[in-house]
């Protein structure tokens, strides 16, 4: 799993059909000890309803897959959880 905060939205006229109903998002990667936003931007399938500015929990591979319920979806990164605080 990786941090990182919302950035956009991504709209697309048609996709696969495995992906029907998934939202998109632009997530760039997030540091919260330094306090930072930075590097690379991902497209990320949305299963939990995050929205713009929000610190979310991001994961890749199969268990993305995993997250939208969809084996054979061409996803590679999900956004799974919410993130409401972090201690160190």
């Amino acid at each position: 799993m990786e941090l990182g905060r919302v950035r956009g939205s991504v709209w697309c006229t048609k996709k696969s059909g495995e992906m029907a109903g998934c939202k998109l998002l632009l997530v760039e990667g997030w540091d919260p000890l330094a306090q930072s936003s930075g590097g690379k931007l991902r497209v990320c399938a949305d299963v939990i309803g995050a929205g713009v500015g929000e610190g979310v929990l991001v994961v890749t591979g199969t268990a993305a897959r995993r997250a939208i319920g969809a084996e054979r979806a061409p996803v590679d990164a999900a956004v799974v959880a919410i993130v409401d605080g972090l201690e160190v």
